[in-house]
C-alpha cells in the first residue's frame, strides 16, 4: 500500500486550517457576550409617572439583563455614588434624577472621565433654576448634555413618530428611519444640540409628528421645530433619552397607569443597542 504523504499533508493543514478558524468563531462570540455590569439609580418620589416609569424600568431591564450576559443592580441610596461602588460596574444609569451633593457629582465626574459609560431617561436632565432641580451643576447640563436648561414640555403625554438621524451609530442599528413610540412627555432645550460639535443627535422628533401634544394648554402642544430626543457626547461613553414619562390618568383623579415606555419593540431595541454598546465598549 503506498502512503501518499502530499495528501495526507495537505489533510492536516486543512484540519489546522478548521480548527483555528473555530475557535476564532468561537473567541469572537465569547467576546461579544462579554458580561457587564450594570447600576442604576434613582429616587422615585416626585411625580407619579416619573415613579411609574422607575418601577417598570426596575422590572424590564432584569429580563433583558439575562438574555444579553449582564447584571442590573438598581438603588435609592445616592450615597453609593462614590468611586469605590461605581468602580464595580461599567455602565450608570439615571433612571429619573441626578446626584445632587457636591460630592457625589464630582465621584461621577470622575468616573466619566475615566471611561466609565452613562446612560440617562428623561427628567434625568431636567434643570430649571429656580425650580426643586435648578441648574446648578455646569459640567452635567451644559458640557456632558450639552443641553442647558429646560425650557418646555408637551402635554398631555403623547406618542410621537421618532426620525433616526445618525443611521450609522451601534445604538441606532436595526432601527427603521422613523418609529412610533409610547406616550411620553416631550421636553424642549435651552441650548441648539445642533451648534455642538461634540453632541452627536441620534434621534429627533419627526415633522409627521405635528401637532404633538393635545393641550388644553395651546403652548403645550408644538406644531413645528426640531427637537431632539436622542444624543450622545462623542468625548463620553454616554447616551440619554428623552423618554420615561408614562402617561397616568390624572384628569381622571385615579392616578392609574395608561401607558409604558419598554412595551414597544423598537424603543426596547434602542435601548438594547445602547447597553451593548456602552458595557462591551464597542
Amino acid at each position: 500500500m503506498t502512503i501518499n504523504l502530499n495528501l495526507i499533508k495537505r489533510i492536516m493543514l486543512f484540519f489546522a486550517i478548521f480548527i483555528t478558524a473555530v475557535f476564532t468563531a468561537l473567541n469572537a462570540s465569547a467576546q461579544s457576550k462579554k458580561k457587564f455590569n450594570v447600576i442604576a439609580f434613582y429616587t422615585g418620589r416626585a411625580d407619579l409617572a416619573h415613579i411609574s416609569f422607575v418601577h417598570e424600568a426596575n422590572r424590564w431591564f432584569p429580563e433583558v439583563a439575562k438574555k444579553y450576559n449582564f447584571t442590573y443592580d438598581s438603588t435609592n441610596n445616592w450615597a453609593n455614588m462614590n468611586p469605590a461602588f461605581l468602580a464595580k460596574y461599567q455602565v450608570v444609569v439615571f433612571l429619573d434624577t441626578r446626584p445632587d451633593a457636591p460630592e457625589q457629582r464630582a465621584a461621577f465626574e470622575q468616573y466619566m472621565k475615566k471611561g466609565g459609560a452613562w446612560m440617562g431617561f428623561h427628567f434625568s436632565a431636567f434643570a430649571l433654576t429656580p425650580s426643586a432641580f435648578p441648574q446648578n451643576w455646569d459640567w452635567y447640563h451644559n458640557v456632558f448634555l450639552g443641553s442647558g436648561q429646560y425650557v418646555s414640555n408637551t402635554w398631555h403625554p403623547t406618542p410621537a413618530i421618532l426620525r433616526v438621524e445618525d443611521v450609522k451609530h451601534p445604538v441606532t442599528k436595526g432601527l427603521p428611519q422613523t418609529f412610533k413610540t409610547n406616550p411620553n412627555e416631550w421636553y424642549r432645550w435651552e441650548h441648539d444640540l445642533r451648534k455642538n460639535s461634540d453632541i452627536d443627535i441620534l434621534l429627533s422628533v419627526d415633522s409627521t409628528s405635528f401637532p404633538l401634544g393635545n393641550g388644553p394648554k395651546q403652548y403645550e402642544i408644538w406644531h413645528s421645530g426640531y427637537y431632539p430626543v436622542a444624543w450622545t457626547n462623542k468625548k463620553y461613553r454616554m447616551v440619554y433619552f428623552n423618554i420615561g414619562h408614562n402617561d397616568m390618568d390624572y384628569d381622571g383623579g385615579t392616578n392609574k397607569e395608561l401607558s409604558q415606555t419598554f412595551a414597544n419593540g423598537d424603543v426596547d431595541k434602542l435601548i438594547i443597542n445602547s447597553l451593548l454598546w456602552l458595557g462591551q465598549g464597542k
